[in-house]
């Protein structure tokens, strides 16, 4: 590609991609904890009934003072599932025979409980505050728990829905200074291609230290509106920055952006100290280098050429499919801590620590087995370890804990993959296009996942079947995509036309020739 060439005179991988990647994943890495916050702010602290006995003053002066408030709460509180105190139903009026020592579970019934009518009483010493405490999201209001994670991704889902489209009709670095979804693109379309899978690389791993900073932050931050302004101030520094980033110039030159397109490469030069190469850049030399992709480039690009342009639609549907899996499947269980029944602090750690690894793990599988083996193998290998999962009886926390962990270890390989991989699959007009339709589908994963756990109430293992199944069979599909490693980063629909041409005609066994020659 013309383009390629250019990107290396003026540096592809120097000064100016350094910085660019500094300044792209620190709010990455600020931009998980938003996502993960609501494992924190919305934790679901121990609670039981608020009952008069033990939590009015008036009546507790009428009780003998020969009985403490584990006595109080044995005649107040009924016994729940796991014979702790029930946390959603009360005695209507105390049971004092449940203080005899022959005294027995016959000696009570349901028709002397009733729900807790004047609210809720809930241990602290966890969370000082919770949204749940705040607005009593338990016992027949905790379907609302994961609605309002379902309705908080559902606004990201129509920045995913809008910002592509619009980045590839206005610019990255307009879009991307409101909207740091589409900041991996970016930097992607200024490296080189040797070096594009590192970089696409450490941006995901943003994402990682993000996963251990949350943790950080909500270990000392236990409120959950001040934790709230602990993870959001931040983005104020990263918006006054982002006017310094740089616009894509291939996006710009592709689109006949001449003129701006030319600035950028002579800043990225001047940047990357290519003093002579800054020179020599003018509009001729633009005009000569990329006269083929400029022809074809100047077509409008829309939505719907992703599914009606020859050699898009199955690349469309399958990249697509892969998004809406890891954000399906990742969401459903990372935003259900709590539900693995262990330290969330530490299990947070553990899901950003393990995520390093295999996010690096999958760069060297990327160079080493191409990008499809790779995308499959971290989809289906992170389905079989949430499917095994439900095998494994509830009790052992902490063999679920760690096939949990290593199910989202998974899911973090295969982000790495298919950020590299979608990029990859699709020309410069249609990029942002593609890649925020997958993001849409991340989205739509993503609301739907936490819905999921309610099918909890059927059978503790029907969530995990579903979180499973998911990224395996999406997984078996990308064995359809094509291979793109080692390929040029295509700027129109022509170059993948061409590339899909080139690959049939090398598939294609040629005819025999014989040639006679003297002896």
């Amino acid at each position: 590609m013309a383009f390629s060439e250019l990107l290396d005179q003026v540096g592809g991988l120097g000064r100016f991609q350094v910085l660019q990647m500094v300044a792209l994943v620190v709010p990455i890495v600020w931009l998980t904890t938003q996502g993960m916050l609501e494992n924190f702010s919305a934790a679901v602290p121990s609670h039981r009934c608020w009952v008069p006995l033990l939590d009015n003053s008036t009546a507790q002066a009428s009780v003998p003072g020969a009985l403490g408030p584990k006595d109080l709460l044995t005649v107040s509180i009924p016994p729940g599932p796991n014979h702790e105190p029930h946390q959603c139903r009360r005695f209507r009026q105390p049971q004092w025979q449940l203080l005899d020592p022959n005294a027995t579970a016959t000696n009570w019934s349901e028709a002397a409980t009733e729900p807790c009518m004047d609210g809720w009483v809930y241990d602290r010493s966890t969370f000082t505050s919770t949204i749940v405490a705040k607005w009593d999201l338990v016992c027949d209001s905790h379907a609302l728990k994961p609605m309002a994670q379902s309705i908080y991704l559902s606004g990201i889902l129509v920045g995913a829905a809008v910002c592509g489209h619009i980045s590839d009709r206005f610019g990255r670095r307009l879009v991307l200074t409101w909207n740091y979804l589409q900041m991996a693109m970016s930097v992607m379309e200024w490296t080189s291609a040797r070096a594009r899978a590192l970089a696409m690389t450490l941006n995901s791993l943003g994402f990682s230290f993000g996963q251990v900073l949350m943790a950080a932050v909500a270990y000392g931050v236990r409120d959950w509106a001040l934790l709230q302004l602990v993870v959001s101030a931040p983005f104020f520094l990263c918006f006054v920055y982002s006017w310094w980033l740089a616009e894509s110039a291939r996006w710009l030159l592709i689109t006949g952006r001449l003129e701006r397109g030319l600035q950028e490469l002579r800043r990225v030069a001047a940047i990357n100290r290519k003093r002579v190469v800054e020179g020599t850049l003018t509009t001729e030399v633009l005009l000569s280098a990329m006269q083929e992709e400029l022809s074809v480039g100047q077509a409008p690009a829309s939505l719907g050429a992703l599914f009606c342009t020859p050699g898009l639609p199955l690349r469309t549907g399958i990249s697509t499919l892969c998004w809406f899996a890891f954000g399906f499947t990742f969401y459903g269980l990372a935003l259900d801590l709590q539900a693995l029944d262990s330290n969330i602090f530490l299990l947070q750690v553990l899901i950003g620590v393990v995520d390093i690894p295999a996010k690096i793990g999958s760069l060297l599988l990327l160079s080493r087995l191409g990008r499809r083996p790779t995308q499959v193998g971290s989809l289906v290998l992170s389905g079989l370890c949430i499917l095994a999962n439900t095998l494994v009886p509830y009790e052992m926390g902490a063999l679920r804990s760690a096939l949990a962990v290593l199910g989202l270890g998974g899911l973090g390989a295969a982000f790495t993959c298919f950020s590299i991989y979608t990029g990859e699959l699709f020309p410069t007009v249609l990029r942002m296009t593609a890649v925020g339709l997958g993001q849409m589908a991340a989205r739509v994963g993503a609301i739907l996942g936490p819905l999921v756990r309610l099918l909890a109430v059927h059978g503790r293992w029907l969530p995990l079947l579903v979180y499973g199944g998911v990224p395996v069979l999406s997984g078996l599909a990308a064995l359809l995509l094509p291979e793109t490693q080692s390929l040029p980063l295509p700027d129109t629909i022509q170059d993948v036309q061409n590339q899909a041409v080139k690959k049939a005609t090398h598939n294609t066994p040629g005819p025999t020739v014989l040639e006679s020659t003297h002896f």
